[in-house]
């Protein structure tokens, strides 16, 4: 699986872990050293939804930005990289999410990351994607995997979302980091016995399961359209991808219940805001079902 997955996007090398958590902490501790400091965006995953892994893993402090839906630029990130000072953390690090989770499965296109790479590159500073839906935004974009390897020093790469697999994300980046990051893997108790069987599952998923993801973005689409004419929802992010998110009229708390009654699981992402998302064991018939559920809840 590691082999496979490194060549697919031309990286030297993969580590295989239990979540995406633990290479995005993994690939920050690699690339950085303590009292540096990361740059990402205000939404991401990394700073969000890792329990203050960055500065309890790495000691390091986080610079976010505020990009439109998660997505940040080479414009952006310049004027926040701090001088050489002591007073200052050193910028070791930039993390792109692609796609966004907060931002509703919106993409990076690989002509807004290559600016951004070339960036890094002048100030020597490491490129980190957490593509934990990668495969999504390569679906949406057509973009190609061996593109990414060009541009980044290390990408995370889930297999138990979109790809459909019982667990695991896995860790890119060249033989020496990879190296580090099987050592690191080990502290952070990652290592696992038999381990083979799960891995058998994400060589399955890539093989089978990425053409399909288009099916996911199609029911996505069809969901938003049809969010679009609820009266009790007041807007919905575009859908590019699988996940769709939508503000109603009340709050989300009285929604879900009502969705739940109706066999529909969706969490709240604020206090009128809900997120679905489409996968592969969500199939047409069930869409429609949530169509038709969606429609009744009109007032």
């Amino acid at each position: 699986l590691e082999t496979k997955i490194a060549a697919m996007f031309g990286m030297e090398a993969a580590i295989y872990c239990p979540s995406g958590t633990m290479t995005n902490q993994i690939a920050i501790k690699c690339f950085t050293q303590p009292l540096d400091e990361l740059i990402a965006d205000q939404t991401a995953h990394v700073y969000r939804y890792e329990g203050g892994g960055i500065a309890f893993n790495s000691a390091v402090s986080t610079r976010l930005l505020n990009g439109p839906r998660g997505i940040i630029s080479a414009e952006m990130i310049e004027p926040e990289i701090n001088a050489e000072n002591i007073h200052f953390p050193h910028t070791s690090l930039v993390v792109l999410e692609n796609t966004v989770n907060k931002g509703g499965g919106n993409c990076y296109h690989l002509e807004q990351i290559k600016p951004i790479a070339d960036l890094c590159a002048k100030r020597s500073i490491k490129l980190h994607l957490d593509g934990a839906r990668i495969f999504n935004a390569l679906i949406f974009t057509g973009d190609q995997p061996l593109d990414y390897g060009t541009c980044f020093d290390g990408i995370s790469v889930c297999l138990s979302k979109g790809l459909g697999t019982p667990v695991g994300s896995v860790f890119l980046a060249d033989k020496n980091t990879i190296k580090y990051a099987r050592r690191l893997r080990k502290v952070l108790g990652g290592g696992m016995r038999q381990a083979g069987f799960l891995a058998a599952a994400g060589i399955y998923a890539l093989d089978n399961h990425v053409a399909r993801l288009q099916q996911d973005h199609d029911h996505a689409t069809l969901l938003e359209e049809t969010l679009n004419s609820c009266n009790w929802v007041t807007g919905v992010l575009k859908v590019e991808t699988n996940i769709i998110i939508f503000d109603t009229v009340k709050e989300a708390s009285y929604y879900l219940p009502k969705l739940a009654e109706k066999g529909i699981k969706a969490t709240a992402n604020d206090i009128r805001r809900i997120r679905f998302v489409t996968h592969l064991d969500v199939d047409p018939d069930q869409i429609q079902y949530t169509i038709d559920s969606l429609k009744s809840l009109n007032e």
